[in-house]
């Protein structure tokens, strides 16, 4: 492929810096902008950047935008159809497809109009309407916030008492603490089985024939404890159009071609022996995912996505086999504590004991006189990827990686990719959802 101009474009966090640095490795050019100024030292020294993004579009072959979010209550899908508009070729969404992660009720009303059944859910705006309905129908039930402070993981509660007591207790709370901000919440009702994600690359007409499975790790300790993150770690493997994507995204590619939807887009469900149950959704490219997805492609990234943008029917070549991403992380994360992480990570060295950087994922790191450093505010430096053709292998391979990076107070997962091993892929199989 002749050499191509790329622009990237993180309008909130900036969580593009990895992917616009693999395209930049494979001699395309490529500018990287920035717009949060906490941020704006990401991927220094790693790629160009720009502090116009609009005045390098007509340079641009492609722009590509990482999030949803341009504000609080403003999405990228916006800039995106606006550029679309302009004959601009752009991965990114729509209005109606940000909405699908802004808006939790919404998201279940395009599910259940394209014939996807969904898990009973209501939506409140008054806790003590919430409360009711929970001593009304006793049951447990996962608290989903709505608005400004979903991105607030640790607000997320799934319940475990069988008489929702516990719900009922966790809302009273948050009534006293985040009544100010949390303006609504979803009460879905809770389902056990194994949580899938089913991520697929649509073009704006279709899918990619390869899918991607994908297993989230949030809670932050291992044996999923501990408060809820971003993401931990991320475990995969990829396959064709089978029954899970027959049954969730497979519905919606008709909806998507009308919303000209072009890039990733992600259903978290769960499964078990009685039906698929959509949780929410990832209109955009997943963190880390993104990343453990660019290590298994055997095709150029940069062609590839190139092509998914100009509606060229990309073809995606991927590794056979099984792969986990683990991310690696530094006080205070996941919480914001300034001065914790002055005084333990800001511009902390990241020391390689190896010259490999084979499986190695920038996050929030920058490189300053050839010395990597820690970048940012959230103390997420890093993700570090392994594949095999067991998960065990891909396990053995992403761990090894792991031990080789020196960072003072450093900390991560080290169960990433063991509930398949421990029975996840087991169920699925024996539950006929990864048959052809």
């Amino acid at each position: 492929m002749d050499p191509r101009r790329f622009l990237f474009v993180s309008m909130d966090a900036a969580l593009i810096g990895d992917l616009a640095w693999q395209v930049s490795r494979e001699d395309h050019e490529v500018k990287y902008h920035i717009a949060a100024e906490s941020d704006r030292e990401i991927a220094d020294g790693f790629v160009t950047k720009t502090d116009d993004w609009r005045a390098e579009i007509e340079w641009a072959d492609i722009v590509i935008f990482d999030d949803i979010w341009v504000g609080s209550d403003v999405g990228t899908g916006a800039l995106a159809r606006e550029l679309r508009e302009r004959g601009k070729a752009v991965v990114g969404g729509t209005p109606n497809t940000d909405r699908l992660e802004e808006d939790r009720g919404y998201a279940m009303e395009i599910l259940e109009a394209n014939g996807i059944d969904t898990i009973d859910h209501h939506v409140f705006e008054d806790f003590d309407a919430g409360i009711q309905h929970v001593q009304a129908n006793p049951a447990p039930y996962v608290i989903k916030p709505l608005g400004e402070v979903q991105n607030v993981k640790r607000l997320l509660y799934v319940g475990n008492e069988d008489d929702g007591s516990d719900v009922v207790d966790v809302l009273r709370a948050y009534k006293k603490a985040w009544g100010h901000r949390m303006k609504g919440f979803q009460l879905q009702r809770k389902v056990e089985g194994v949580e899938i994600a089913i991520c697929g690359f649509f073009d704006g007409e279709r899918f990619v024939d390869r899918v991607n499975f994908n297993f989230e790790h949030k809670k932050l300790f291992p044996g999923n404890i501990g408060p809820s993150t971003g993401e931990m770690g991320t475990s995969m493997f990829w396959g064709g159009r089978n029954r899970l994507f027959a049954e969730t995204l497979g519905k919606l590619e008709d909806w998507l071609a009308d919303e000209g939807y072009v890039g990733s887009i992600d259903i978290n469900c769960i499964v078990n022996e009685t039906g698929i149950y959509p949780l929410e959704f990832t209109p955009r490219f997943g963190y880390p995912t993104i990343a453990l997805q660019e290590e298994s492609f055997e095709s150029p990234t940069g062609q590839f996505f190139y092509d998914l943008a100009h509606g060229n029917d990309p073809e995606l070549a991927v590794h056979d086999g099984y792969q986990i991403a683990v991310r690696v992380v530094l006080p205070p994360f996941p919480f914001d504590d300034q001065k914790t992480y002055d005084e333990n990570s800001r511009n902390a060295a990241v020391v390689f004991q190896t010259e490999g950087r084979d499986g190695i994922h920038l996050e929030d790191t920058k490189k300053i006189d050839g010395q990597w450093r820690v970048a940012g505010e959230s103390g997420m430096p890093l993700v570090v990827t392994g594949k095999g053709e067991t998960m065990g292998d891909a396990r053995r391979q992403a761990y090894e990686r792991v031990d080789d990076i020196l960072i003072p107070n450093l900390y991560y997962r080290d169960d990433i990719g063991e509930r398949w091993i421990d029975g996840d892929g087991d169920r699925l199989l024996a539950w006929g959802y990864l048959g052809p």
